[in-house]
């Protein structure tokens, strides 16, 4: 039997090209499974968490209440401006809407309760911020403040307690960063899905993607009544209780498909 010499070089080059022809192979399979299309559109962040993306809509940068009127009569709004690029609520001047309607969206807003603190549980720097002008995220100081807790500040009022208490002292600037996905209705009425919310509340997850349950209500239970795809977003005047003058600051929205 003759013994037959590969010389090595060969031996490696075969190896090589084998080698080669399985990552080829792999290549071909991982390209079955990539998507080129739709390329998402490109959005510049802002310099810092409070400054809004390139694509969001500004609600309120300090200098004017343009992008709001009074909830009850679509007039001129009675809260103040302050000199720190603030707005405050004035006792008895009302609830705040925005001119524009918003269904799903990315809302950021901060907002202070005084630092002298008056009053307790639900009478100390009470307000709300309203998604369609119907599902309440409580805005309370709740910093040593007890109260019932699904009605505490990053609560769903009444329906969600937060998953802690994330509250800065009195007198600091907080702020919610929000998902909000709007219910829909078939033509009837009917809900074919609830709102659903997430809540960052200064940085820490508060509320993880809830399904709301109907509407805000102080008293009883809450329920769905069919409404548009998009309403307006509503800031609460509370100043029946205490009258805390609550102030909000560096409001942005974006729309969400």
């Amino acid at each position: 039997m003759k013994n037959y010499f590969v010389p090595a070089f060969l031996l490696l080059t075969t190896a090589s090209f084998a080698q080669r022809v399985n990552q080829d192979s792999l290549v071909n399979e991982s390209k079955k499974t990539e998507v080129w299309q739709p390329v998402p559109k490109p959005v510049t962040p802002g310099a810092t968490a409070s400054e809004a993306p390139s694509d969001a809509i500004v609600l309120f940068n300090g200098t004017n209440l343009d992008s709001w009127v009074k909830e009850s009569d679509n007039k001129a709004p009675g809260w103040k401006l302050d000199g720190d690029g603030a707005m405050t609520v004035v006792k008895g001047s009302g609830n705040l809407k925005t001119k524009q309607a918003f269904g799903n969206c990315q809302l950021h807003i901060e907002w202070r309760e005084p630092s002298a603190i008056a009053g307790s549980s639900q009478s100390r720097g009470n307000s709300g911020i309203f998604f369609m002008g119907k599902y309440e995220l409580q805005v309370l100081d709740s910093y040593n403040n007890p109260t019932y807790v699904n009605g505490q500040a990053g609560s769903i009022y009444k329906q969600h307690i937060p998953l802690v208490n994330a509250s800065r002292k009195p007198g600091e600037w907080q702020s919610y960063d929000v998902i909000f996905t709007a219910p829909s209705f078939d033509a009837a009425g009917k809900v074919l899905s609830p709102a659903r919310i997430t809540v960052l509340h200064n940085g820490v997850l508060v509320q993880n993607n809830v399904a709301i349950k109907g509407s805000t209500q102080w008293i009883g239970q809450p329920s769905y009544e069919k409404h548009g795809d998009k309403e307006p977003i509503v800031l609460q005047d509370h100043g029946k209780d205490g009258g805390n003058p609550m102030s909000y600051r560096n409001i942005w929205v974006r729309e969400l498909n």
